[in-house]
């Protein structure tokens, strides 16, 4: 059973007491949106195996993107792949890779003050894809 107290303090620290506080909205082009999702295929690619730097693409990334770290959890399985998350305080990123065929899906999604296409040249140079696409989704537009 969940700590109910505890629940209550965070729900109770989480909720804006005015409307002075930031909801990290944006506006592009006059359209206020909730965040930036990029969805990265990355084709022919290498390192796709290597959690540790699978892990410091990630913190590089974040870095760039002008974005808050919260913890991030990678998993490798056997006999190969990783798939995990960076946890941000803007949204987070998501890594899915499939060595055995060169192939890794990345979801990048940020709100607030952020810059979540500094991502797309790191993940580039890092794992070298032959091929990479991006596709772009303005989240939550028109609220």
């Amino acid at each position: 059973m969940p700590d109910t107290d505890l629940l209550a303090i965070t729900t109770k620290q989480n909720t804006p007491k005015d409307n002075s506080q930031k909801d990290y909205f944006s506006v592009r082009n006059g359209v206020r949106f909730a965040g930036v999702h990029l969805i990265i295929d990355c084709y022919d690619a290498e390192r796709l195996d290597d959690i540790g730097f699978i892990e410091q693409t990630l913190i590089s990334c974040i870095s760039a993107s002008n974005a808050t770290l919260i913890n991030i959890h990678l998993h490798h399985f056997e006999p190969n792949g990783v798939s995990g998350v960076a946890v941000l305080a803007e949204s987070h990123i998501s890594v899915h890779t499939w060595p055995q065929s060169n192939y890794a899906a990345f979801d990048i999604f940020m709100c607030g003050n952020t810059q979540p296409e500094a991502c797309v040249e790191i993940i580039r140079e890092a794992f070298k894809p032959g091929r990479l696409t991006v596709n772009e989704h303005l989240r939550g537009q028109g609220l």
